[in-house]
């Protein structure tokens, strides 16, 4: 990997991780269209770093009430709508926990094809649209159930089939179960945190129980450009969601999914 591959690729990581619109697929066209080789697990675990920095950074405010509400509902038994909300994220990453135990080889072995990710990529993309068309808009995430929460966590666990988007798949639950643009974004970003946290953490664990190699200049170019790329993209994400709705995402997707099977089927 040359410098600049590491800053194009954490430059898509941060970019796509919290738009609706499949990281994975997005990565996968460097290898396809350049064949650039894979990046690693070191670097892997460099831009979820960044992308996690990111949000948390964005959010932290939010983080810090969340957090102590949290831990004020487990010691002090103090109730509040931040750490009812608190106890919805915790639920929303549970579904997500149990797949990828159960799941992660069967993934790993049979739907990281390109076919899959251009697959996924129109499917979800199809359903981010009825959601969003169909979406009652009335919902912010302190109004959220245990319920509702269970749905988008079920939600956020199909996303780790590759080109289906964690935030997509958990923005077009959100939708569909009544929340404002708004608030499916905030919610879905902030649930991000712990499952960002978790598989870091994996990929961590891995690469220091390996033998792989690291090089440190590729790894902080992969921090920082995600990092950047990451935070700018979740502020304006947020400031155009509800006056441009899902619909520009939607027809990316589809341009995307479908250009890459044209992409497959000429070679």
């Amino acid at each position: 990997m040359s410098y600049f591959e590491a800053f194009v690729l954490a430059l898509i990581q941060g970019l796509t991780e919290f738009l609706p619109i499949s990281s994975s697929a997005h990565l996968i066209l460097p290898s396809v269209i350049l064949g650039w080789p894979d990046q690693g697990l070191a670097f892997d675990v460099a831009v979820h770093v960044g992308t996690l920095l990111a949000v948390v950074i964005y959010f932290r405010v939010e983080v810090i009430t969340l957090l102590k509400a949290w831990l004020g509902s487990i010691f002090q038994g103090e109730r509040s709508k931040e750490s009812k909300l608190a106890w919805m994220i915790v639920i929303a990453t549970i579904p997500a926990c149990v797949f990828g135990l159960l799941m992660k080889d069967i993934i790993e072995l049979y739907l990281r094809s390109a076919y899959v990710l251009a697959t996924t990529t129109v499917v979800f993309g199809l359903l981010l649209w009825w959601a969003d068309r169909t979406a009652k808009l009335r919902m912010d995430e302190f109004q959220v159930g245990w319920k509702q929460a269970l749905m988008i966590g079920i939600a956020q666990a199909i996303a780790m089939i590759p080109g289906t988007s964690r935030s997509g798949a958990t923005i077009t639950a959100a939708l569909y179960l009544g929340f404002t643009r708004e608030a499916a974004a905030r919610f879905s970003f902030l649930m991000s945190i712990p499952i960002i946290l978790l598989a870091g953490s994996y990929l961590g664990l891995k690469l220091v129980t390996g033998d792989e190699p690291v090089h440190v200049g590729f790894l902080l170019t992969g921090v920082v450009t995600s990092f950047i790329s990451a935070y700018i993209c979740i502020h304006f994400f947020l400031k155009l969601i509800s006056k441009m709705g899902m619909t520009p995402f939607v027809i990316y997707r589809l341009v995307l999914g479908f250009g890459l099977f044209a992409l497959l089927l000429s070679q």
